[in-house]
């Protein structure tokens, strides 16, 4: 589904993207080349994790009786929305995970072709998982029974692990925090009775707001000063940033690239020179775009664990990734932790199979840029310098793949067509419409139907 204009309107925690014509490109020459290592990076892992993964509902989203009747439906004990919030809130004092391992993460990211890695360091329900001065609601503070642990402050070890491992880092952080009395304040006209946004008018309490805004720049400036190189601030909650809730973020993004200038900005929905790509969420765009974009899907239903849920096969997963792919974006497949700190297994089980499928296919599929005609009748195309690639996409595993002979639309001439892990050229034929190639005779390892078949124009 395309979605044309950028507001703010949440559905079901979903948010619409920003249009490509309103996208804001950077005048730095530096961020300019940060957006081309990004464009070639095509694959991240992204995890929400929390507190909240005890529960194996909703992250954060249950909290706002404006948005329960959605986010609440999976919660099936409690019906009384106040009672529900203290325990919420309190799911900080349980949350032990002593099986977290960041290099078993980070080694798993690695053999599955992931480049770079985009973390939750915050939530809407504001339980910070590094080591915040500004809150005792985070992962080292003494209620937490995980802050005596070697890992206990999570954000350094995963971060320094995967950044050990060759991948980017990009942290999430959510602009909104329904923990702080600087944004949920207790007696507000709004009484108990809560929202996305402040409890408060900001223009009628802007002494309030004032401390918000310190909050959430000396939080932002822990992160990017001392957990090591931030690729990316991924900035979520885009109902903050706008006429009252201006959180003047041009402000600590200029503090914070004076620390990391290369820093690339997420300011999801947002728009302006802060939203330096745009991050569609859980759907691909229906046309291709040539400004820089990331979509977020989940492996799963949820962005959040969830018990005993339905994660995507590895042949849609890569289908997925394709189709971003050929349409000039990025994937970023979220996975989510158990509450344990582990990743289930299904998930790890899926994440190894597309590393294996990468390992053949890469080519493929890093550093390339969109090419005509796209993704079109089953078929896919990216380009890397003079060299096209062709995917042909096979849907299930009973749709046959034997064919004599491949139909390519494609127009631009063609001198020699090899596959990509099939030693020798293919013969063929081209015309104006199109190129018909003979298919080799391949020696399937398996029975079931290819998830793709990659061709290599040249």
């Amino acid at each position: 589904m395309t979605i044309e204009s950028k507001d703010q309107e949440v559905n079901h925690g979903v948010h619409n993207y920003s249009a490509e014509e309103k996208w804001f490109k950077p005048k730095d020459p530096v961020i300019l080349e940060r957006l081309e290592w990004f464009k070639d990076q095509k694959l991240a892992l992204m995890m929400h994790w929390g507190p909240y993964s005890q529960l194996g509902v909703v992250e954060s989203w249950a909290l706002s009786d404006k948005d329960s009747d959605w986010s609440r439906t999976d919660i099936d004990w409690e019906e009384d929305g106040e009672e529900f919030k203290r325990q919420y809130f309190d799911l900080n004092k349980t949350f032990n995970p002593v099986r977290f391992q960041p290099e078993v993460w980070a080694d798993l990211a690695a053999e599955g072709g992931f480049k770079y890695f985009i973390f939750t360091t915050k939530h809407h329900d504001g339980f910070s998982m590094w080591d915040t001065k500004e809150t005792d609601y985070r992962i080292t503070s003494s209620e937490c029974p995980f802050h005596n642990h070697k890992y206990a402050d999570i954000c350094k070890h995963v971060f320094d692990a995967f950044r050990e491992k060759g991948l980017g880092i990009a942290a999430y952080f959510s602009k909104a925090d329904w923990n702080t009395p600087y944004y949920w304040a207790p007696g507000m006209d709004r009484g108990k009775e809560m929202w996305r946004g402040p409890s408060y008018d900001p223009d009628e309490y802007p002494w309030l707001w004032e401390k918000f805004v310190t909050f959430t720049h000396n939080q932002i400036m822990e992160l990017m000063s001392k957990y090591g190189r931030i690729d990316v601030l991924w900035l979520d909650a885009g109902w903050v940033g706008k006429g009252k809730q201006d959180i003047r973020l041009g402000e600590v993004v200029e503090k914070a690239r004076e620390i990391q200038p290369w820093l690339l900005t997420a300011d999801r929905t947002i728009g302006g020179e802060f939203e330096n790509y745009i991050t569609p969420e859980q759907t691909i765009p229906e046309s291709p775009m040539s400004v820089p974009w990331e979509s977020c899907i989940t492996m799963g239903t949820s962005f959040s664990f969830k018990y005993e849920d339905n994660y995507k096969s590895t042949r849609e997963i890569i289908h997925t990734l394709i189709e971003i792919i050929s349409k000039g974006g990025n994937l970023a497949l979220n996975v989510a932790p158990q509450p344990d700190g582990r990743l289930p297994e299904g998930a790890i089980k899926r994440i190894k199979e597309l590393g294996v499928w990468l390992k053949v296919y890469g080519e493929a599929v890093y550093g390339t840029r969109i090419c005509a005609p796209y993704f079109k009748d089953g078929f896919a195309f990216t380009k890397k310098g003079e060299t096209a690639y062709c995917f042909r996409l096979y849907q299930g595993e009973d749709v046959r793949y034997k064919d004599e002979y491949v139909y390519i639309p494609y127009t631009e001439k063609v001198r020699r067509i090899d596959m990509l892990g099939w030693e020798g050229n293919l013969e063929f034929s081209q015309t104006e419409e199109g190129i018909s190639v003979r298919m080799p005779t391949l020696e399937e390892k398996q029975e079931k139907t290819p998830i793709a078949h990659v061709f290599r124009l040249r």
